[in-house]
C-alpha cells in the first residue's frame, strides 16, 4: 500500500481524496496556488506546498512544479482528481519516469481515449453502437460537406481533443458548414492546442447517459450501472442521477456485457466513464470515454455502496477487483446530485466573493461534498463549483423529496448560487415524471 499520496487538484475533490486516504491510513500532500492558501484541502492534508500563482497554467497545470512537489515530499503516488492534469497522458508518463504511481489509466490508453475519433473506432470494433460520422479528422470544408450529405443534416462538429462543450457546433444546413467548421477549429485550437475536428450525426434533444467503469490491473472489469446527466446548460452538467429513469434493466445488462468486453480489449484500468447519447426511441450511441473520476461519482457510490476514490487508490496499488468490491455489483435505491455553483441562477454569470454565512444540510439520506466554509472566498480563477449536494432514497420519489428538503435548508450568503434553480427543477412536473432530455433548461428559458 502507498505510504503517501500527492493530490494534484483543489477544492472539494481534493478534500474528497484526502478523506479516502485517511480511511486507508495514507498520508497526504496538498499542492495549492497562492489563491488557495486558505483552502480546506491545505488545512486537512498532512503536508502542503505552494506551487505557483493563481493562474492555473502556472500552478495546477504546471507539470514540473507538481512533480517537484512530489519529489520533495517523497510521495509514492499522485491522484489527479478530475480536470487539470487528470487526462494528461504526458503528465502520466512523467509520473512513470519519476517512479511515482499515477492513479489513473495507463498513458497510452488515456491518450487514445482523449482523441475521440480513436475512441469511436475502438468502441465500434467491440460492437458498441456509435453515431454515423466522419471517418476521422475533417481535413477541409469540402470533406465536411461530403460527409454531412452522406449521413444527413443536422450534424455536430466536435473537437477531437476536447470536452465541456468547447469546439462544438451544430450544423443544420450546408450553407452554414464552412463558417461553423472554422469557428469550431479556432475554438478547439484555443482551448486544447489542437484544431482537429470531426463530425457526428446530431441527435436532437437526446438524453445524456454515462456508465461507470472500474478495472483493475489484472484484467478484471466491472460496470457499476449508469447515470443520467441530461439536465445541462450549454453542454455543462448541472444535475445528475442514478440510475437513469430511461434505462431498463434489460438495456443495462446488455450494455454492461458489451462495455466490459470493450474496456477489456482496450486495456483500460482504474476508474472511468463511458458516455452515450440516447435518442427518442431509446437507442444509445457512444460519444466519449472520460479517463478519470467524474464530478458526479457520488450518486454511483450512493446506489452501489462502493467508494470509488478508495477503489482507485487500491487498484493503483495492485489490488484485484474481487478484493475491493463485492461482485456482482448490486444497485439499490436512487440518488440525485445537484451542483451548487457560485453563479447567478437567472443569468448564470459567475459570482465569486466571500461567503458570509453558510449552513450545510444534513440528516438521513443527505451528503454534501464541499471545500467551502464561512468567510471562505470563492476565487474568480477556477470553476464555480461551491458544493455537490447528494440525496439518496429507497426510490426516486424519496430521493426527490429529500433533495427538496436539503435545498430548503442549504444557506449560502454573500454570493449568488444556483440553489433557486435546483429548487425549481425539483418542482418541475417533467423532471418529477422523468420525462426530460438535454433541452430541459433551454426550453424553459425560451418560454419564460
Amino acid at each position: 500500500m502507498f505510504q503517501k499520496i500527492l493530490i494534484a487538484n483543489r477544492g472539494e475533490i481534493a478534500v474528497r481524496i484526502i478523506c479516502a486516504c485517511k480511511d486507508l491510513g495514507i498520508k497526504t500532500v496538498a499542492v495549492y496556488s497562492e489563491a488557495d492558501r486558505h483552502s480546506l484541502h491545505v488545512r486537512f492534508a498532512d503536508e502542503a506546498i505552494c506551487i505557483g500563482p493563481a493562474k492555473s497554467s502556472r500552478s495546477y497545470l504546471d507539470i514540473p512544479s507538481v512533480i517537484s512537489a512530489a519529489e520533495i515530499t517523497n510521495v509514492d503516488a499522485i491522484h489527479p482528481g478530475y480536470g487539470f492534469l487528470s487526462e494528461n497522458a504526458d503528465f502520466a508518463e512523467v509520473c512513470e519516469a519519476s517512479e511515482i504511481k499515477f492513479i489513473g489509466p495507463k498513458p497510452a490508453v488515456t491518450r487514445a481515449m482523449g482523441l475521440k475519433q480513436h475512441a469511436r473506432a475502438a468502441m465500434a470494433e467491440c460492437g458498441v453502437p456509435i453515431l454515423p460520422g466522419s471517418d476521422g479528422i475533417l481535413q477541409s470544408a469540402e470533406e465536411g460537406l461530403e460527409t454531412a450529405a452522406r449521413i444527413g443534416y443536422p450534424v455536430m462538429l466536435k473537437a477531437s481533443a476536447g470536452g465541456g462543450g468547447r469546439g462544438m457546433r451544430m450544423v443544420h444546413e450546408a450553407s452554414e458548414l464552412p463558417s461553423l467548421l472554422t469557428q469550431a477549429q479556432q475554438e478547439a485550437g484555443a482551448a486544447f492546442s489542437s484544431q482537429d475536428v470531426y463530425m457526428e450525426k446530431l441527435v436532437e434533444s437526446p438524453r445524456h447517459i454515462e456508465f461507470q467503469v472500474l478495472a483493475d490491473e489484472h484484467g478484471s472489469v466491472e460496470i457499476l450501472g449508469e447515470r443520467d446527466c441530461s439536465i445541462q446548460r450549454r453542454h455543462q452538467k448541472l444535475l445528475e442521477e442514478a440510475p437513469s429513469p430511461a434505462v431498463s434493466g434489460e438495456l443495462r445488462e446488455k450494455m454492461r456485457a458489451r462495455l466490459c468486453a470493450a474496456m477489456t480489449k482496450i486495456g483500460y484500468t482504474n476508474a472511468g466513464t463511458i458516455e452515450f447519447l440516447m435518442d427518442r426511441t431509446g437507442n444509445l450511441y457512444f460519444i466519449e470515454v472520460n479517463a478519470r473520476i467524474q464530478v458526479e461519482h457520488p450518486v454511483t457510490e450512493a446506489i452501489t455502496g462502493i467508494d470509488l476514490v478508495k477503489s482507485q487508490i487500491l487498484i493503483a496499488a495492485g489490488y484485484k477487483l474481487p478484493e475491493i468490491i463485492r461482485q456482482p455489483v448490486t444497485v439499490r435505491g436512487h440518488a440525485i446530485e445537484c451542483r451548487i455553483n457560485a453563479e447567478n441562477p437567472e443569468t448564470f454569470a459567475p459570482s465569486p466573493g466571500r461567503i458570509t454565512a453558510l449552513n450545510l444540510p444534513g440528516d438521513v439520506g443527505i451528503r454534501v461534498d464541499t471545500a467551502a466554509y464561512t468567510d471562505y472566498v470563492i476565487p474568480p480563477f477556477y470553476d464555480s463549483l461551491v458544493a455537490k449536494l447528494i440525496a439518496y432514497g429507497h426510490d426516486r420519489t424519496e430521493a426527490i423529496a429529500r433533495m427538496r428538503r436539503a435545498l430548503d435548508m442549504f444557506v449560502v450568503e454573500g454570493i449568488y448560487t444556483t440553489i433557486p434553480l435546483h429548487q425549481r427543477i425539483m418542482q418541475d412536473p417533467d423532471f418529477i415524471s422523468g420525462q426530460f432530455d438535454t433541452s430541459f433548461l433551454s426550453s424553459r428559458a425560451r418560454s419564460r
